[in-house]
């Protein structure tokens, strides 16, 4: 079975983080979502989520999939996290899939070095985290083992990729006809 860890902090984007999870939990993969500020993460909009596990919980694992979601100022809380960074790194260096959405690829992914120019999109206005990349408009884009996503009105299709990546066209179809997205 396909595992994947989803950080959450506080002021993260909850539909980018839940519409995430939860394709990916239709697909069949073992979804595991860590708090990285606590147990109970509130969202940029005030709704509260209660995480899986204490992120200090997570063990390095063969994840197959690290996804960090957007908003602010969830994305610098996970970019703050020298275990958020310690995770993401170690996935990416062994192939894995690694993930982030809206403000999370500038604000995380960036000052990691493991985006590059003209291979990564996110949130019109958070270059500004990642001088020197210059960031595509596509909705998700798809480079090697890393996987962006520029909004929140693309988290459909970024679970969409990912499931994709990780089960193959064919699984990623069922779901999406399954909720009868763009249908």
């Amino acid at each position: 079975m396909k595992k994947a860890l989803v950080f959450l902090a506080d002021g993260c984007e909850m539909c980018e983080a839940l519409c995430v999870v939860d394709v990916l939990r239709r697909a069949g993969i073992k979804v595991v979502t860590a708090g990285v500020t606590g147990e109970r993460v509130v969202s940029s909009h005030n709704v509260e989520i209660k995480a899986d596990v204490l992120l200090s919980e997570v063990k390095e694992d063969d994840w197959n999939l690290v996804f960090c979601p957007g908003g602010m100022p969830g994305a610098t809380n996970l970019a703050s996290s020298s275990l958020v960074n310690s995770l993401i790194l170690s996935a990416y260096n062994k192939g894995r899939v690694v993930s982030a959405i809206c403000a999370s690829p500038a604000v995380v992914f960036g000052p990691l070095g493991i985006i590059k120019s003209g291979k990564a999109t996110c949130y019109p206005g958070c270059e500004e985290f990642a001088p020197g990349i210059d960031f595509v408009s596509d909705g998700v884009v798809v480079d090697g083992n890393v996987v962006t996503g520029k909004s929140a009105g693309w988290a459909f299709d970024l679970g969409l990729k990912l499931i994709s990546l990780l089960l193959g066209d064919d699984k990623a179809e069922k779901v999406r006809a399954s909720i009868y997205y763009k249908d």
